[in-house]
Parts: C-alpha cells; sequence; structure tokens
C-alpha cells in the first residue's frame, strides 16, 4: 500500500501541521478570535490525522517485518500480527475523512417550546429542559439559561438556554456533534398532573437547536439598518409584569424575518446583546443549511431533519419506554433517560447519520 492511498489524509495532515506553526505565532497566540478559529479546524483535522498515522505506523512496521519474515520466523509472526490489524485501521481512517458537519464542533443554543397540552405540555416541557441541562452536567458542559417563561405551576411555556463546551474539543465531542439531533417534536403520554379520572394524555413540546455564533465570527454581518427593535416590560407567569422598567428587547431581522425576544437579563443593554447572540446564530444555522442544500458532494442527513413539525421521540411513562422514531431505538429506562441519561439515545441518532453519510460517499 502506498502514501497514495489516501491523499486526501496526507493534505489533512500538511494543514494541521501549519496550522500548529500558525497557532505558535506570538501575534496569532495573542488573538482570542483567531486562536479559536484556527483551534477549532485543527481539532477538526485531528481525528484524521491520528488515524492517519497510526494507520502509517501500522503500514510500515508491516512492510519492515515483512521484509525479514523470509529470515526470521519471529519477523514472520510479527508481519502476520500487523497484517490482521491492517484493515481496522485503514476502516478507522476512512471513517475519519468523510466530511463532517462544519459546526460540529460549535457551542449550541436550544430553544424548548410547550406545544399543545396546555400545563401538561408546559411541564413536559420543563421536564425536557432539566434532561439537556442534567446531561450537559455529566458531558461537563455549561448550561447558561438566556430566556425563559414560567408558568404558574412551574412548567416552561418557552426557554431559549446555551450550552456550551469547556475550552476547545474534537468535533465528535462537540456540543453541536451531539445535540443537533434533538430538533422536532417530542411527544408525552402520561397521566397529567391536573387529570382527576386519571386518564393517559398526549401533549407535546417542540425543540429548535442551532450551532451558535462566536461573538466575532465574521461569516455573519448584520446591518443595523436590517433590525427593528421593540422595547417593552418584563412579564412573568400570568402575564403580569415583574418590573416597571422597559428593559424587554424584541429584535426582528427584517430581510429574513426571524423575531428573538429576550427578557430574563437586568438590563436592556443586556438583553440587547443577548438577543443578537441568538439572531447571529439563526442566520449561521440558516446559511450552512442552504449551503449544505446547494452543494453537490452534501446531502441533508436522514435523521437531523430540519422539519420542525417532524415527531421524533415518544416518551410513555406508564410503560417507562422511550421511542425515537428515526431510528427505531426503543428502551425501558425513561426515568434514567429523563435523568439526563440519553447518551444511547444520541448514539443510535450518530451512528444513522454516519451510516446516511458514508452511503452517500458510495
Amino acid at each position: 500500500m502506498e502514501n497514495e492511498q489516501f491523499p486526501a489524509a496526507q493534505t489533512a495532515l500538511e494543514e494541521y501541521e501549519s496550522l500548529e506553526r500558525r497557532m505558535s505565532q506570538p501575534e496569532i497566540a495573542s488573538d482570542p478570535a483567531q486562536i479559536r478559529k484556527l483551534g477549532r479546524r485543527h481539532a477538526e483535522l485531528g481525528t484524521i490525522v491520528e488515524a492517519y498515522r497510526v494507520w502509517q505506523e501500522l503500514r510500515e512496521n508491516y512492510e519492515a517485518a515483512e521484509s525479514m519474515a523470509s529470515e526470521d520466523p519471529d519477523f514472520a509472526a510479527e508481519a502476520k500480527s500487523l497484517e490482521a490489524q491492517l484493515p481496522a485501521a485503514e476502516e478507522k481512517l476512512r471513517t475519519a475523512l468523510i466530511p463532517r458537519d462544519p459546526d460540529d464542533a460549535r457551542d449550541t443554543i436550544m430553544e424548548i417550546k410547550a406545544g399543545t397540552g396546555g400545563e401538561e405540555a408546559a411541564l413536559f416541557a420543563g421536564d425536557l429542559m432539566r434532561m439537556y441541562t442534567r446531561y450537559a452536567e455529566k458531558r461537563g458542559w455549561s448550561v447558561e439559561v438566556m430566556s425563559q417563561n414560567i408558568t404558574e405551576l412551574g412548567g416552561v411555556k418557552d426557554a431559549q438556554v446555551a450550552i456550551r463546551s469547556r475550552g476547545t474539543v474534537a468535533p465528535e465531542d462537540g456540543v453541536w456533534a451531539s445535540l443537533k439531533y434533538e430538533g422536532g417534536v417530542h411527544r408525552v403520554q402520561r397521566i397529567p398532573v391536573t387529570e382527576s379520572q386519571g386518564r393517559i394524555q398526549t401533549s407535546a413540546a417542540g425543540v429548535i437547536v442551532f450551532p451558535e455564533a462566536d461573538d466575532d465570527d465574521d461569516e455573519i454581518k448584520i446591518d443595523q439598518k436590517d433590525l427593528k427593535i421593540d422595547i417593552f416590560m418584563s412579564s412573568g407567569p400570568g402575564g403580569q409584569s415583574v418590573n416597571t422598567t422597559y428593559s424587554a428587547v424584541r429584535m426582528t431581522h427584517i430581510p429574513t424575518g426571524i423575531v428573538v425576544s429576550m427578557q430574563d437579563e437586568k438590563s436592556q443593554i443586556q438583553n440587547r446583546a443577548a438577543a443578537l447572540r441568538v439572531l447571529k446564530s439563526r442566520l449561521l444555522a440558516m446559511k450552512h443549511e442552504q449551503e449544505a442544500a446547494e452543494a453537490a458532494d452534501m446531502r441533508h442527513s436522514q435523521v437531523r431533519s430540519m422539519d420542525r413539525s417532524e415527531r421524533i421521540r415518544t416518551y410513555n411513562f406508564p410503560e417507562n419506554r422511550i421511542v425515537d422514531h428515526r431510528t427505531n431505538y426503543k428502551a425501558y429506562n425513561l426515568d434514567q433517560v429523563l435523568d439526563g441519561d440519553i447518551q444511547a439515545v444520541i448514539d443510535s441518532d450518530v451512528q444513522a447519520d454516519e451510516a446516511d453519510r458514508l452511503a452517500g460517499r458510495e
């Protein structure tokens, strides 16, 4: 086997080493925006480079042992052992070379909204919010509640949550890499606390997820002339005013019609900054989806549909069952799932997505 077998891996290695040289330069090392951008790309290439180096070392050791096999039985045995390891190393490298979602290493903003079902739907939306918070904690991520509208019974009408990793991570360990599969309609079947007859009710909550744009992300530029900003009083459960100042912000991006409301921060300036972050992230997600749809060599994942009306999961309390309708994953540990143990469910989505991307290369 020759080096030419994986020219893309060799190209990735050269770019990886070039990035390391650039990141060590004082003028780059002192620029947080540049370091974040280059570090994200460095981490993205790291998976390919590691697999390539393992494959190269195995191949070179095999060729060396094979050349001495006729002279020494020990070399013959070593050559046989190394040859047996090569297919797995080659397959791992081929998998690493499959183009990833360019946003995988990014942090994430998640919106959770109560759907049909009244107060019960809001209570379920609150359950989902706690589930994702606990999952994030298990992964060592930070969670920032950017805004939330809570009902009198403690449910969540709607909420926006920023979930972030700590430091630069490899794409497969990024927040977006896992949580991008959560967008869609989540359906619950259980006896509501408001139901006196003990009847099972079906209600739903919607989840929208998008990668978070950096504050200095040069991919998205927003012209202030394209923004319509309304100021109003913050409100609490039942719609009552929670303060006497007009600090809440509703920001409308005129060209796209995207509307972001923010009221949980203490000042109008803070709410305006938070709303702008969410708006930039939504525009980044829209831009990347359009690019993916237009590019001939990229396909929409069969798992991560952008149809936000799609029912993706059912949470059945009487049977303690969770079902992912996209992958046919089913388990009877709903109590553990709602406590943040959702990795197995997410893994089923990741594996289905990888299979889809593999099929796209064939």
